[in-house]
């Protein structure tokens, strides 16, 4: 009985991850997605390696479209939290390529951060967490970044305008 059941959970997570996006893409886009957080939401060095870890988490983990603004969403967006000044977090919220990142395009989704941005150029450095960290913090009841110490910056820095 046992192992019936280990190979059914075997079987379910080869399969979702199959469908899942690749790990390279998602990485990337993870990184796009991120460096222009880190830009217009004035991140500081800890919390943009944060928001690139929750990015490639939310990233890997969809499979679906119910996935983009589901449970995955609600926990990108509850980590999210946890990582931003309230401030930070306001913002974030009231734009829609960061807060609702996915964007429907002819065919399929895209990131809604290319309406905004072109592909590829990046304004910041990488943060450290792009080659050493792939995944897993999201699998948690409870945000992984709770009871984390970020740098929050005071500023209310946006969109390269000081309120």
């Amino acid at each position: 009985m046992k192992t019936r059941i280990t190979l059914m959970v075997a079987m379910m997570t080869i399969a979702i991850s199959a469908a899942a996006m690749p790990y390279t893409e998602a990485s990337k886009k993870a990184l796009f997605l991120s460096d222009k957080m880190a830009y217009e939401l004035n991140l500081s060095e800890s919390q943009y390696e944060a928001a690139y870890e929750i990015n490639l988490d939310y990233l890997l983990n969809i499979d679906e479209e119910s996935d983009v603004l589901g449970f995955l969403w609600q926990i990108r967006n509850r980590d999210m939290k946890e990582v931003l000044a309230d401030w930070q977090y306001d913002n974030y919220m009231a734009s829609e390529w960061f807060c609702r990142p996915f964007s429907t395009s002819g065919d399929g989704w895209t990131l809604a951060i290319y309406d905004r941005y072109q592909e590829g150029q990046l304004l910041m450095d990488e943060p450290s967490t792009f080659v050493s960290y792939h995944g897993g913090h999201n699998q948690m009841e409870d945000s992984f970044y709770a009871g984390c110490q970020f740098d929050k910056p005071v500023s209310t820095m946006y969109l390269g305008q000081v309120e």
